[in-house]
């Protein structure tokens, strides 16, 4: 008998919606953050667009909704598991990345630093002071994505994180060099789909906003 080859597992990576500091401060993992009122409205209309997808393709249903342990990550992940009568599972490997000393500064002071530079062109060598490098928040979410897919073989999965860990794993998907995925937008509550394959990671969306999920297939 011919063995069968294992159903992919699609993975619908969410970025948190927006907070009353997005785009203005890195707030790292400092608690007590949590969505705004515009948020709130994007975490609603990205649940509509799960729930749309998963009752468009019966044999692709959203089965499991994980969430980082922050807020605003539980927060947007909140309205999704609703609509698709499941509970947001926390997973501590799709957690923001460590901005040790950085956190919570201002976007704005930031920038003027000469490490800035780095962080925007040679990322793979920078690590926050005393906080996390790149290389190794790169290693951490592909892995926490490694080790739902095989939790969750063949079916389709919601992970809500946040930005870079989202263009990180984007990246690592596409065979992208770390020192290019500043170059990928992943904004609030933007969905980037990731087909996992026998035969590796197949990216289907990336930053998608308001685009119809039950399109997304390889050509």
């Amino acid at each position: 008998m011919m063995a069968t080859t294992p159903k992919p597992t699609l993975v619908l990576l969410v970025r948190h919606g927006r907070t009353p500091t997005t785009g203005k401060v890195l707030p790292g993992r400092a608690p007590g953050l949590h969505l705004g009122d515009e948020g709130l409205v994007q975490a609603q209309t990205a649940a509509s667009r799960i729930s749309a997808l998963s009752e468009a393709d019966k044999n692709g249903r959203v089965t499991a909704v994980y969430a980082s342990p922050m807020e605003r990550t539980r927060e947007t992940a909140a309205p999704i598991a609703k609509a698709l009568g499941l509970r947001v599972r926390t997973d501590k490997g799709l957690l923001e990345a460590d901005f040790g000393a950085w956190t919570g500064k201002k976007l704005s002071d930031l920038n003027k630093k000469k490490e800035w530079a780095q962080v925007q062109r040679y990322p793979s060598g920078f690590r926050f002071p005393d906080g996390e490098s790149f290389s190794e928040m790169q290693q951490r979410i592909t892995s926490a994505i490694a080790g739902l897919v095989a939790r969750h073989p063949g079916e389709t999965i919601v992970a809500v994180s946040h930005a870079d860990p989202i263009k990180a794993a984007v990246a690592h998907a596409m065979g992208t060099h770390l020192d290019l995925f500043q170059r990928i937008v992943v904004g609030p509550c933007s969905i980037s789909a990731i087909l996992h394959t026998q035969s590796g990671p197949v990216v289907l969306s990336v930053n998608s906003m308001g685009d119809d999920l039950s399109t997304l297939v390889p050509s």
